[in-house]
């Protein structure tokens, strides 16, 4: 499948999950209001606690997301740089095992077609090469950063 066709069929199931959940809900808001309180009659002054209880709860709900959304402000460069440094310190542990592998090719090269240590140099090589591209490819995508 291709990504955009698995995004889209987890976007679809997400959207009909959470519909019903809402009408599940609703449901469930609804039974409760029609079923009759045996509790004491409100006095007038809860309605408008309530509705200053909803304000207060609007504008404590308005803080957090402007101050969220000011500390991802300030954090945005650091987490570009900290990304960098990921890429390239990831590039130098990724560099380690050609380090290590690098003389074993070069004591073992005259065994690359034939000899008693062409599994050595054949697997060797195979490192150096895998870990070669990955130690490169991962400070070039530092670089494009």
């Amino acid at each position: 499948m291709k990504p955009q066709t698995i995004g889209r069929a987890l976007g679809i199931g997400l959207r009909v999950a959470g519909r019903i959940a809402g009408q599940r809900i609703a449901a469930s808001s609804q039974a409760a209001v029609s079923q009759p309180d045996a509790g004491p009659i409100a006095a007038p002054g809860a309605a408008q606690s309530r509705a200053a209880r909803q304000a207060a709860g609007r504008t404590v709900t308005q803080v957090a997301s402007g101050t969220a959304r000011g500390i991802g402000g300030f954090l945005k460069p650091f987490r570009r740089v900290g990304g960098i440094v990921w890429l390239e310190v990831t590039g130098v542990f990724f560099a380690l095992p050609v380090l290590v592998f690098g003389p074993v090719i070069w004591k073992t090269r005259l065994s690359w077609a034939h000899g008693p240590d062409h599994r050595t140099f054949v697997t060797a090589s195979v490192i150096v090469a895998l870990f070669l591209y990955l130690c490169v490819s991962s400070f070039w995508r530092a670089r494009r950063r």
